[in-house]
C-alpha cells in the first residue's frame, strides 16, 4: 500500500501537537509496511521566500500554486494508493483534494480543527467560544473580527477560502474524526455519518512509567484559549505551597502571566519554552499533568504524553478531553469545568489521589491509544479504498 501523507507544518517556534502527530503517524505506518511519501510544506519557509513567491501568499490558502504543481508531479510518478490530508493551510490550500481526486486518488482528512467552518479553527475569540460563522455562506463575523491573524484582510482571505471550498471539503472521501464531537462537527457540516470514522490519534509507547514525582505540569502555548489565566486564578485559591510546585513550561503571549506567578510565589515554577527532551523531564518530575483550555480544545496531544507515561490529567470538561480522560473506573484523572471555583476544588482533589489513579492513565493508553491499536484502524480506513494491500 502506497500512501501520500500531506500536511503544512505549523512554524517549529510554536509546539505544535499536530506536527508530532503526524510525525509519529508516519513512523508507526512504516512501521507497519505501508510505503509513505510525506509531501509537506512548512511555514518556516514563509520567511525565506525570494518576494515573488511572497506575493502569491495572500491567495495561497485558496489555491496554492507550486503545491497542485508539484503533487501533481508526485502522484502521476508515484500513483499512490490514497492522499491522507492533515493542515492544508497556507501552503497547500484545500486545493490538494481537487487535483487528488483528478488523478483518480481518493482522499482521507484527519480533522484537528473546526477549520471547514471556522476561520481561525478553534470556535474562540475575545476570550469566549464563538459559532458566529456557522450556517452562513460567506463568514463575515470573522472578518468584521479580524479572526484570522488578527488581520481583516487575511481574514476575508481565509473567510473566501472557506465559501469556495464548500464543496472540495463535500467531496473527501472519508473523515477521521478525532472524537465523537469532531463527528458531530462534521455532521452539522452536511458530511454523511458513513463517510465519518472516529478515530483518536495515538503515540508510540514510551515503556513502563517511571516513579511518579510530585507536584503538576501545566505544558502549552500560553495564549487565552489555553486557560494559563484559568489556572493560575485557581491556583492563586490556595496557600503558597499547599498544592505542592507548579510548574509551567511553554511561550507566547501570555509569557508575561507566568512570570509574574513565578515571581509572586514560591510554588510556581516558569521553565520556559521546552524542547521535547525538556517536557519530558518535566512530565518525569510531576504527579499530575494539566490541560485546562477553555476551547472546545479537539485532542490535547500533552494528554495523550501524560496518559502514556502513567501520569494522571486534570482537565477541563470541553472539546475531546472527556473522551480522553474517561469516566468510571477507567478515568484517567479528573474535570472541571472551565471556571475558577470549579479548578480550585479538583486541585487538592488531584493532588492527594495522583498515584492511585495513576495506573489508570497507563491502562486507558495501552486499551485506546497505543499505535498497535490505532494504526490497524488506520490501514484498514485505508483499505476500503484499494485492494492492494
Amino acid at each position: 500500500m502506497k500512501v501520500v501523507v500531506a500536511h503544512n507544518r505549523y512554524r517549529e517556534a510554536i509546539p505544535s501537537g499536530e506536527n508530532v502527530i503526524v510525525d509519529t503517524e508516519i513512523e508507526q505506518l512504516r512501521a507497519a509496511g505501508v510505503e509513505v511519501l510525506p509531501f509537506q510544506r512548512s511555514s518556516d519557509s514563509i520567511g525565506e521566500m525570494p518576494a515573488s513567491r511572497k506575493a502569491l501568499l495572500p491567495i495561497s490558502p485558496l489555491y496554492g500554486v507550486d503545491a497542485q504543481r508539484d503533487l501533481s508531479a508526485l502522484l502521476s510518478a508515484e500513483r499512490p494508493d490514497v492522499l491522507h490530508l492533515h493542515n492544508p493551510y497556507p501552503l497547500l490550500s484545500p486545493w490538494v483534494i481537487r487535483t487528488a481526486h483528478k488523478h483518480g486518488v481518493p482522499v482521507v482528512q484527519t480533522v484537528h480543527n473546526y477549520r471547514q467552518v471556522c476561520s481561525s479553527g478553534l470556535y474562540f475569540r475575545d476570550g469566549h467560544n464563538c459559532r458566529d460563522c456557522r450556517g452562513r455562506a460567506f463568514g463575515w463575523p470573522a472578518v468584521a473580527h479580524r479572526c484570522y491573524r488578527g488581520s481583516a484582510a487575511q481574514s476575508a482571505i481565509m473567510a473566501t477560502t472557506l465559501a469556495v471550498h464548500r464543496g472540495t471539503w463535500r467531496s473527501v472521501d472519508r473523515y477521521i474524526a478525532l472524537t465523537d464531537k469532531i463527528a458531530a462537527h462534521l455532521s452539522d457540516y452536511g458530511i454523511p455519518a458513513d463517510r465519518i470514522v472516529v478515530k483518536p490519534n495515538g503515540l508510540p509507547d514510551p515503556g513502563a512509567p517511571e516513579p511518579l514525582g510530585d507536584g503538576f505540569l501545566y505544558g502549552a502555548r500560553l495564549s487565552p484559549e489555553k486557560g494559563l489565566g484559568l489556572l493560575l486564578d485557581a491556583w492563586q485559591q490556595h496557600p503558597d505551597g499547599s498544592l505542592g510546585t507548579l510548574r509551567i513550561a511553554g511561550d507566547g503571549e501570555l509569557r508575561p502571566l507566568a512570570e509574574q506567578a513565578a515571581a509572586t510565589r514560591g510554588d510556581v515554577d516558569y521553565l520556559g519554552p521546552l524542547d521535547r527532551a525538556g517536557m519530558i523531564a518535566a512530565r518525569r518530575a510531576s504527579a499530575v499533568v494539566i490541560a485546562v483550555p477553555t476551547w472546545e480544545d479537539v485532542l490535547p496531544t500533552v494528554i495523550l504524553e501524560a496518559l502514556s507515561t502513567g501520569r494522571a490529567v486534570l482537565g477541563t470538561a470541553v472539546g475531546g478531553i472527556p473522551y480522553l480522560v474517561g469516566e468510571g473506573p477507567e478515568a484517567a484523572g479528573w474535570l472541571a469545568q472551565p471556571d475558577p471555583a470549579s479548578l480550585a476544588a479538583v486541585l487538592p482533589v488531584a493532588r492527594d489521589q495522583a498515584a492511585a489513579v495513576a495506573p489508570a492513565a497507563r491502562e486507558r493508553y495501552l486499551r485506546h491509544f497505543h499505535p498497535d491499536v490505532l494504526t490497524k484502524r488506520l490501514i484498514d480506513i485505508y483499505a476500503g479504498f484499494t485492494a492492494h494491500i
